[in-house]
């Protein structure tokens, strides 16, 4: 889950480096560190906390060179402090690590045993020790893969050599490395965003690939020292990514570029003149599926569980859905009538690309839904839809939760019509009704005002609840899942029937409890649920569209959301969750772009 990145130039690197840590802070943020050489010296900086406090020691004590590494942390083994924070230095080898080496006790040990010290308590300085160990005999090159050879778990590394002050060694097993090509200069990265701002040509290395990174070349070779040629990817341009225009902080920005993300969305998959979809190259002929199966990790996954009400309701497939996590260690019964949809905003996540893998491994057919097209499960995958909803910076998702929502809708919508399970009729007023959705959204913004008086609620509750029926359940599931993310309270999400068989204890005076109650066919038992909770003194926000329809003078907000087709309920009920757990966050002063102990892309099992 950490970032790193490497530099090797005819000019000074350091500044650049800097700017690099700073965007892939979102990858973590525990410590931060820079390793470089000049003049035969290895100069290596760090620190604990943000790449501003490694900013102020170089203000103070630079570090120059025109090759270096760099990394910001999100703590696996080993507190988050100085001594842990990469890069891993002996006297002749420097380390930046993003992954796992699951053996490294064992490792450790028989260095130890060797006459090897350790500084710190991280996976990561085995590393450097192996390679230090094997340079006593090898070039730099069969010193790592040597190395490699011990390694359990994944890793993508950046090596610096004191001997050896033109080239970076990376090397990829698992979690994603990418390089990227200039002139005078080149890059290495954990992923594209982190190369944009100096390049927008890279190449993505394979498992088991490492690479020679000098000023003026890039070499790359398998584990056998084969050299291999590698494709060279163009990037697309985004003029306004890193811009906070007048929002505070990104998350502010991307809750309320919402409608825009929707209408781009559209403007990709909908074909006004003819109302139809634009879906292709299906990798099952749709007619000949019996079962899809969606698969994701945390918010991903509660918008797989979101898109299983959907196929379930607009077609006669079977549906299943699984967090990644598990998927990946169950004895899953594989069959060839099944598509498998995995879903990822950045594309990198660790589980869900192991369950891919798993996937392809067995021979199946798949899909990924992802924000990023250069990211490793798209390229790994037979089929790619894209969310088109541009960077999203903040680490609790948003904009790209709706982006995966109206993806999986809009295949959802597809997917029945060819297989002839929706009339041509109402198959064309559906896509019309997804018109509306952007202006839906829109309005569903104006309930911040509301729900920044709400919000004070919760600085004096010890938790909770958000409660919800059909896919209005796993909406709650997200809108707790926000809370906790961004400020650090408890929060459980419930189906509202579930609510007698144990979570109705919980009740208390004061609780905050929110209510998910759209008109549909589950209204007037959710209502009833409601009715349970305010009879326990549960202080009460009902989101609904039919307030007409709810007397009861105990609630104690009620929030009116736009009408709109039942099925695209579920994007409006999760746009005043994403505003309630933003100003909970804000009223507590927590970092909400940056919550703590998080990272935006999970690269980590």
């Amino acid at each position: 889950m950490c970032g790193i990145i490497g530099i090797a130039s005819n000019k000074s690197v350091t500044s650049n480096i800097i700017n690099s840590l700073k965007r892939l802070e979102y990858r973590g943020y525990d410590s931060a560190g820079i390793a470089t050489i000049s003049e035969k010296n290895l100069n290596e900086k760090k620190c604990s906390g943000r790449v501003e406090e490694l900013e102020k020691i170089l203000f103070n004590s630079p570090a120059q060179g025109n090759i270096g590494i760099g990394h910001v942390r999100w703590a696996t083994h080993g507190i988050p402090n100085q001594v842990n924070a990469h890069p891993h230095s002996s006297e002749i080898v420097s380390v930046v690590h993003n992954g796992i080496v699951e053996n490294s006790n064992s490792l450790k040990k028989k260095l130890e045993n060797e006459g090897f010290k350790f500084k710190s308590q991280t996976d990561t300085e085995v590393i450097t020790l192996l390679i230090t160990k094997y340079l006593k005999k090898s070039n730099p090159v069969d010193a790592v893969l040597k190395s490699l050879e011990h390694l359990e778990g994944s890793f993508a590394l950046g090596i610096l050599f004191k001997d050896q002050s033109d080239i970076i060694i990376g090397a990829r097993r698992g979690s994603p490395l990418a390089v990227g090509y200039s002139n005078n200069e080149n890059y290495l990265g954990s992923d594209s965003y982190a190369l944009k701002a100096m390049t927008n040509k890279i190449s993505y290395l394979d498992d088991g690939e490492i690479c020679i990174l000098s000023k003026d070349r890039i070499n790359f070779f398998d584990s056998s020292k084969k050299k291999i040629n590698k494709k060279i990817l163009v990037l697309s341009e985004d003029k306004n990514e890193a811009s906070l225009g007048d929002h505070k902080n990104f998350m502010s920005k991307e809750i309320f570029e919402q409608p825009n993300t929707v209408k781009n969305c559209l403007n990709e998959y909908i074909d006004k003149i003819r109302n139809d979809i634009n879906l292709y190259d299906f990798p099952i002929e749709p007619k000949k599926l019996n079962r899809i199966f969606l698969i994701g990790c945390g918010t991903a996954y509660h918008s797989c569980q979101v898109a299983k009400y959907w196929l379930e309701e607009l077609t006669d497939l079977n549906i299943e859905t699984d967090v990644a996590s598990e998927f990946r260690y169950r004895n899953i019964k594989f069959s060839k009538d099944t598509l498998y949809i995995f879903v990822s905003q950045s594309g990198e996540t660790a589980d869900t690309a192991a369950a891919l893998e798993m996937a392809k491994k067995n021979k199946m057919k798949t899909c990924s839904v992802v924000n990023v097209v250069e990211s490793s499960i798209a390229r790994n995958s037979d089929w790619v839809v894209p969310i088109h909803a541009g960077p999203e910076i903040g680490v609790a998702s948003t904009k790209a939760f709706i982006g995966q929502m109206l993806v999986l809708y809009i295949m959802s919508l597809k997917i029945s019509r060819i297989r002839g399970n929706i009339e041509e009729k109402k198959y064309i007023e559906k896509i019309k009704n997804l018109k509306d959705l952007p202006v839906a959204i829109e309005n569903s913004l104006k309930t911040e005002e509301l729900i920044q008086i709400f919000a004070k609620d919760f600085l004096s509750s010890k938790g909770s609840m958000f409660l919800g029926r059909g896919s209005s359940y796993p909406i709650a599931l997200e809108g707790a899942l926000k809370l906790k993310e961004l400020s650090y309270l408890h929060a459980e999400g419930y189906p509202a029937g579930e609510m007698k068989h144990g979570p109705l204890a919980l009740i208390e005076d004061g609780l905050p409890v929110i209510i998910l109650a759209p008109k549909d066919k589950y209204f007037e038992k959710t209502v009833s649920n409601m009715q349970e909770v305010i009879a326990r003194g549960g202080k009460v926000l009902l989101i609904s569209d039919k307030h007409d329809e709810v007397i009861n003078e105990n609630i104690r907000f009620k929030i009116e959301m736009p009408f709109i087709d039942e099925l695209l309920n579920p994007f409006l009920l999760t746009i005043p969750l994403q505003l309630l757990a933003y100003h909970v966050a804000l009223l507590k002063k927590c970092d909400i772009d940056k919550p703590r102990n998080l990272a935006k892309s999970v690269t980590v099992e």
